[in-house]
């Protein structure tokens, strides 16, 4: 059998079967299409570890219409689209390469930016809270740095959603999980300013006031989109002074990070975070290396 022509049910099988979300089976699709197209759609059964290291090849030096090339962390998902497939293919007795054949190249992985605390009540402190949209954005900043939320779960929020007197929910992220969220007092009390000083009827818990900035793919076109939000942070970022690059994720970034410097221990973070793997949390034990360093300095007898 070709490629081709067990892509679709591999794609559908991680979306249904593997809990993925329709996006990353999409993601998946366009991966394989590119192993389609430098392999000419090799049967399934020819496909060799030969195939799969010119292939790793060909990645690193495709370019798209732009003479763009393909970072490592992208050429890293083409490989892991082409392993599911594989151990798909496996599952289903059907004859190919071993998945375990198919190796990923070693990421070097980005260092971590985070906001203190101070920070955080610096990019705080320039929001002109007189309007309604300045509360809005107070609210975001203070939910995203007291929850961990990623910025397409924060967008996706409905007023019925959040319980501001319990100061808890519950939200789906990546895979379709379901993970509970807390809130601080301060955060909670800023969703409940923003909702007092609305008069509209609307689902959403964050409006958009800019046709410009409106989500248009939300169904619902006064709902704020992901990408409103990363402007908006990155500007009070320029008005407070703030030289780091500070976006939504700086914030859930920021919010891992205060949780270890407090004595939070790192499963407990992996799951505020909703992290499927510790290897993921575990990023963030690099940024507290400093501040155990100054632990050990303070209270270590030498």
């Amino acid at each position: 059998m070709y490629t081709s022509e067990l892509i679709l049910d591999f794609v559908e099988s991680i979306e249904v079967e593997g809990g993925r979300s329709a996006k990353t089976a999409e993601n998946y699709r366009l991966y394989l299409e590119r192993f389609v197209q430098f392999t000419d759609d090799i049967a399934v059964e020819k496909i060799t570890t030969e195939i799969v290291r010119r292939y790793r090849l060909w990645l690193n030096r495709y370019e798209n219409n732009n003479s763009e090339k393909l970072s490592t962390i992208t050429q890293s998902y083409h490989l892991i689209a082409l392993r599911g497939f594989l151990k798909y293919l496996s599952d289903r007795n059907i004859t190919t390469l071993s998945a375990d054949k198919v190796k990923l190249p070693k990421i070097s992985r980005k260092q971590v930016t985070f906001l203190h605390f101070e920070e955080i009540q610096q990019l705080i402190s320039v929001i002109d809270l007189e309007k309604e949209e300045g509360l809005r954005d107070r609210a975001i900043i203070e939910l995203l740095f007291s929850s961990g939320l990623r910025v397409s779960e924060l967008v996706n929020l409905d007023k019925g959603h959040v319980n501001t007197k319990r100061r808890e929910f519950m939200v789906r992220g990546k895979g379709q999980k379901d993970r509970p969220v807390f809130v601080s007092d301060a955060a909670a009390k800023c969703v409940e300013d923003y909702l007092d000083s609305r008069l509209d009827n609307l689902p959403p818990l964050f409006l958009s006031y800019s046709r410009n900035n409106i989500s248009s793919n939300s169904g619902d076109y006064r709902r704020l989109g992901a990408r409103s939000v990363q402007r908006m942070i990155s500007k009070y970022a320029r008005m407070a002074g703030i030289t780091k690059h500070v976006s939504p994720h700086t914030m859930r970034h920021s919010f891992a990070t205060d949780l270890l410097m407090n004595g939070a221990d790192l499963r407990s973070v992996q799951s505020m975070l909703g992290h499927s793997n510790i290897s993921t949390t575990q990023v963030y034990t690099h940024v507290t290396d400093e501040h155990l360093r100054e632990v050990h300095e303070r209270f270590h007898s030498s």
